[in-house]
Protein backbone atom coordinates (compact mmCIF):
# COMPACT_ATOMS: atom_id res chain seq x y z
CA UNK A 1 0.00 0.00 0.00
CA UNK A 2 0.97 3.29 -0.65
CA UNK A 3 1.93 6.59 1.46
CA UNK A 4 1.10 3.96 4.72
CA UNK A 5 4.10 4.80 7.52
CA UNK A 6 2.75 2.04 9.78
CA UNK A 7 1.38 -1.43 9.87
CA UNK A 8 -0.51 -2.75 12.72
CA UNK A 9 -2.38 -5.84 13.53
CA UNK A 10 -5.51 -5.15 15.14
CA UNK A 11 -5.13 -6.60 18.16
CA UNK A 12 -2.22 -4.13 18.42
CA UNK A 13 -4.65 -1.51 17.30
CA UNK A 14 -7.52 -2.04 19.77
CA UNK A 15 -4.92 -2.88 22.63
CA UNK A 16 -3.19 1.16 21.84
CA UNK A 17 -5.96 2.48 20.30
CA UNK A 18 -5.72 5.99 22.57
CA UNK A 19 -2.16 6.06 21.35
CA UNK A 20 -2.63 5.02 18.02
CA UNK A 21 -5.48 7.86 17.64
CA UNK A 22 -2.70 10.41 19.50
CA UNK A 23 -0.35 9.02 16.96
CA UNK A 24 -2.61 9.54 13.66
CA UNK A 25 -3.44 12.89 14.79
CA UNK A 26 -0.32 14.60 16.16
CA UNK A 27 1.83 13.17 13.21
CA UNK A 28 -0.32 12.72 10.45
CA UNK A 29 0.23 9.27 10.39
CA UNK A 30 -1.26 6.84 8.34
CA UNK A 31 -1.79 3.38 9.85
CA UNK A 32 -2.56 0.21 8.15
CA UNK A 33 -4.75 -2.17 10.66
CA UNK A 34 -3.87 -5.84 9.74
CA UNK A 35 -5.78 -8.65 9.85
CA UNK A 36 -3.48 -11.99 9.37
CA UNK A 37 -0.90 -9.65 8.24
CA UNK A 38 -3.53 -8.25 5.00
CA UNK A 39 -4.64 -4.22 5.28
CA UNK A 40 -8.22 -4.59 6.46
CA UNK A 41 -8.56 -0.93 7.16
CA UNK A 42 -6.98 2.15 7.20
CA UNK A 43 -6.60 5.70 10.34
CA UNK A 44 -5.67 8.40 9.39
CA UNK A 45 -6.04 11.71 10.37
CA UNK A 46 -9.14 14.08 9.75
CA UNK A 47 -6.79 16.83 8.10
CA UNK A 48 -5.32 13.91 5.75
CA UNK A 49 -8.71 12.49 5.42
CA UNK A 50 -10.52 16.13 4.30
CA UNK A 51 -7.69 16.48 1.67
CA UNK A 52 -8.65 12.94 -0.19
CA UNK A 53 -12.16 13.79 -0.13
CA UNK A 54 -11.26 17.69 -1.95
CA UNK A 55 -8.56 15.19 -4.01
CA UNK A 56 -11.43 12.96 -5.54
CA UNK A 57 -13.67 16.03 -6.00
CA UNK A 58 -11.06 17.81 -8.14
CA UNK A 59 -10.45 14.53 -10.25
CA UNK A 60 -14.31 14.06 -10.50
CA UNK A 61 -14.74 17.80 -11.57
CA UNK A 62 -14.66 17.69 -15.81
CA UNK A 63 -14.11 21.39 -15.75
CA UNK A 64 -11.70 21.26 -13.07
CA UNK A 65 -9.87 18.53 -14.80
CA UNK A 66 -9.80 20.29 -18.03
CA UNK A 67 -8.35 23.77 -16.73
CA UNK A 68 -6.04 21.45 -14.54
CA UNK A 69 -4.51 19.49 -17.93
CA UNK A 70 -4.84 23.22 -20.02
CA UNK A 71 -2.52 24.24 -16.98
CA UNK A 72 0.10 21.80 -17.29
CA UNK A 73 0.28 21.97 -21.18
CA UNK A 74 0.88 25.54 -20.61
CA UNK A 75 3.09 25.18 -18.05
CA UNK A 76 5.40 22.87 -20.23
CA UNK A 77 5.29 25.25 -23.19
CA UNK A 78 6.61 27.95 -20.82
CA UNK A 79 3.45 30.34 -20.73
CA UNK A 80 3.65 31.48 -17.26
CA UNK A 81 1.27 34.24 -16.14
CA UNK A 82 2.56 37.17 -14.30
CA UNK A 83 1.94 37.70 -10.68
CA UNK A 84 0.05 41.27 -11.24
CA UNK A 85 -1.59 39.87 -14.40
CA UNK A 86 -3.00 37.77 -11.65
CA UNK A 87 -3.85 39.56 -8.54
CA UNK A 88 -2.74 42.64 -9.91
CA UNK A 89 -0.21 45.67 -9.74
CA UNK A 90 1.99 45.81 -6.55
CA UNK A 91 2.10 42.56 -5.56
CA UNK A 92 4.93 41.39 -3.64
Amino acid sequence: MKQVDVFMPVSDARNRLLALIRGVGTRDEVVALTRDGIPAAVVLSPNRYEGLLETIEILSDPAAMKSLRRSIRQARRGEWVKDDEVFGKGTP
